[in-house]
Formats: structure tokens, sequence, C-alpha cells
């Protein structure tokens, strides 16, 4: 999944003198006077760093704006702030990812901007990295970061992540390596990296660690396996439904069934094991691809390959029965490959290759 880095290291280290401009509704500008290269564009889109809790006994709620986190992260880089959403992660939609995206776009397109930095929720992190991951057509690197506490807390995450995050998309050394997540000091590959903790202050595994952030130094250690990009998301996107499928112990195919006759666009199965599932659920499965329906076959575990083995109502099974095994992606991230492929308008006859080629 990764290359090896350069034997020579190459460092990202840039000086701390700052100045602050802010331009109204378009954002804020910050110069750091020592460094004279090209900006890094910060994107904001809500999420636990830019979130605070209210009176009473209101929970947290996204707060804050791209400029107040970038005014809270030093660093020495020329930033300019958007604001894109404001939201939980939790609550983002199909639509909101394709208004993301394009807004990605824009930025990387503009000459002087030497990569992305999206500051937003961990619940949905790895999704939303994965999709702009699959349609990222530029040299530059984009970052996704946020936080596990809240902007009012006593000790926050946040400025910290997003400090490092900038570096990333600013360094020389992260150029064609994709979408990135950056946290806990360590930059990761958009594939495959998920959300493993829910508390810790390291929320994310997995994927490639493609460079680690010290002290606002970077250190380039791999360089993540890239795929040709797919074409942005339309409109269709917005209305594409794909549903995820739990299997677990007694589990009936009553769910699959159900989703089904509701006219899902495609299932994403997520399997025990290598990719299991129990009596009935291969019936279904045919039903739905004979539908034209595409079905993929995961698995609810963390790590590793859907490999289908087993029969009598295992992976095997299942492939007879039409479903695509997505190699090393998880559920959650097979999930968007599916709905780009769908909304795509691609042939239920070619979704499988189509599928296995970007896995």
């Amino acid at each position: 999944m990764c290359c090896p880095a350069p034997a020579v290291s190459r460092h990202h280290s840039p000086s701390q003198v700052r100045h602050v401009v802010v331009n109204g509704d378009h954002g804020a500008y910050f110069r750091w006077e020592k460094h004279d290269m090209t900006h890094v564009r910060v994107l904001g889109t809500g999420g636990t760093i830019s979130s605070r809790f209210g009176s009473g006994l209101q929970g947290a709620t996204a707060s804050d704006g791209a400029a107040r986190l970038v005014g809270e992260a030093g660093g020495g880089v020329e930033v300019r702030a958007t604001d894109v959403l404001r939201t939980g992660s939790y609550l983002l939609t199909f639509a909101d990812l394709r208004v993301l995206q394009r807004a990605v776009a824009a930025a990387l397109a503009d000459e002087d901007c030497a990569g992305v930095v999206i500051t937003h929720g961990t619940d949905t992190m790895e999704e939303s990295a994965f999709l702009l991951d699959l349609v990222h057509d530029s040299p530059k690197s984009v970052v996704l970061t946020g936080a596990q506490r809240t902007a009012d807390s006593p000790a926050p995450d946040g400025p910290g992540n997003l400090g490092d995050a900038i570096v990333a998309a600013a360094s020389p050394a992260m150029r064609d390596c994709g979408v990135l997540i950056c946290f806990a000091g360590e930059v990761r590959s958009a594939r495959g990296t998920r959300k493993a903790r829910t508390w810790s202050l390291s929320a994310f595994d997995g994927g490639t660690v493609v460079a680690t952030v010290r002290d606002r130094r970077l250190h380039s250690v791999a360089v993540p396996r890239r795929f040709p990009p797919l074409p942005a998301p339309g409109e269709r996107f917005d209305r594409t439904r794909v549903e995820v499928v739990p299997c677990f112990l007694g589990a009936g195919p009553g769910v699959l069934a159900h989703v089904i006759d509701e006219g899902v666009d495609a299932v994403v199965l997520a399997g025990t094991g290598i990719g299991n599932a129990g009596l009935g659920f291969g019936e279904q499965v045919a039903r739905a691809t004979g539908a034209g329906i595409p079905v993929v076959l995961s698995s609810r575990v963390a790590w590793g390959p859907t490999v289908p083995v087993y029969g009598n109502g295992g992976g095997v099974d299942l492939v007879d029965a039409g479903a695509v095994a997505s190699g090393e992606l998880n559920a959650y991230q097979a999930r968007i490959l599916t709905a780009l492929l769908v909304a795509a308008e691609t042939p239920a006859g070619d979704f499988g290759d189509r599928f296995r080629s970007y896995i």
C-alpha cells in the first residue's frame, strides 16, 4: 500500500513571526513575515475542533470559524481561512461532501495555493477524506484534521493538530501524496485510515503513515499508493443511497431484504470475520444484483482484507450470488467508492470490475 520515501529526510521548519489581516466575509489572511512562499488555504467545516459548550445543559456545538482556529494554531506559513460549513461531522450528507469537494477544487486551482487544510469532525473524517482522495487530481496535498477536545477545553488538542496539518500541506515532501489525515503528530493516507478510539487524543489508526510532525518539523517516511482520479461527483451523488447492512451472530436477511424493497441504489454488507453472513443472505444478494443493485461485501473487523473462503452462507456463497469483495476497504470507505460509481451511472455489468480497479 505504500512505497518508502527517499532516504534523505525532508523537513519543513517555519519561522515564528506572524501578523494577521482579516478580510471580512472573505475569511482571514495570515502571514508569517520571515517566510516568503505561497499560501495554504484552510477550509472550515465545523467539528469538535470548532465546538464550544453553551450555557445551561446544552451540549457542545460547532461555533468557531476557520479564521479563529487558525489564529490560535500558530505556525510559520501564510494561511487564508474560509468557512465552507459549520456543523458536526455526524450530520454531514453526500450533498455536503459535494459542496466541500467543490471548495477544495477551487482552492487547489489557485496557482498560489501550496495546499489545502480542512478542519473537520472526527466522526466521519475518514469518509470525507476518502471521497476527496478518490477524485483528487492535483499534485498538491489536501490535509484533514480536527480535535478530540472542544475549543473551550482547558487543554485543547485542536490548535496543535491544525498547526501540524498546515505544515504538512505546505511541505513539498507531501506533494503527490493525495488526501491525508493529520492527527496527534502523524500524517496518514486517507485510504485505509479510520477512527479507532472514541476518546484518546490519538484517534486514528490504519492507512499509510506518510510523515510525522514534531515541533512543527515534518519528517517524510513513505509515499502512499495512488489511483487514477475518478470524476468529481455531480448532482446525482447528493441523492445516491447506499446502505450498510451489518452482520452479527443470529442475524437474518430481513434488513437486507427491506432496504432492497425500499429502492436502495446499492448495499454494503459489513460481514463477520473475513466476509461472511448467515443463511438466507445469499438469496437476497442474488435478488439485489439481479435487479441491477450492486452489493459490496466488506467486514465489520477493523483491519484486514475481505476474502471469500467459506460456503454455507459464507463469503463464497455471497460472491457467487453477485457480491463484490471490498479487499482492504472497510465498510464505510467501500460505501463512498460505491456511491461515486453508482452516481456516475456505472453499468451494473461493469460495476464489479470498476470497483475492483480501485482497491
